[in-house]
């Protein structure tokens, strides 16, 4: 299973959007037990697409993060390309319909 880079401060989150042309980041909470839950599960889907690189972020170690990218409400999953934002799933994440849409931003992007 893919492991996510933990960042830990705002810096470093546009740092890793700047530095990677496809970045994924996962924003999620301490007491967020459906963060938790969708982790694992995001974890085994992004095995698919590997040019993705990955980075996991705690809002409530980094509060700022909510506001920089307008999050309302955790799990937040933010796809960006170039450092774009092309995807975004919060909350209630059909997991299904997600890998629907990375998949055709994926090929669309690497072929």
């Amino acid at each position: 299973m893919r492991t996510f880079e933990e960042l830990h401060t705002i810096e470093a989150v546009d740092s890793f959007i700047s530095s990677n042309p496809l970045s994924f980041i996962y924003i999620s909470h301490t007491d967020c037990s459906v963060c938790h839950a969708l982790l694992p599960q995001v974890k085994k889907l992004m095995e698919n697409f590997p040019e993705i690189q990955l980075a996991h972020i705690n809002s409530a170690k980094v509060e700022e993060i909510a506001e920089r990218f307008i999050v309302f409400s955790v799990p937040a999953l933010l796809l960006f390309i170039d450092g774009k934002e092309y995807l975004r799933e919060a909350r209630i994440v059909h997991m299904s319909q997600f890998e629907e849409k990375l998949q055709k931003i994926y090929e669309g992007y690497t072929n």
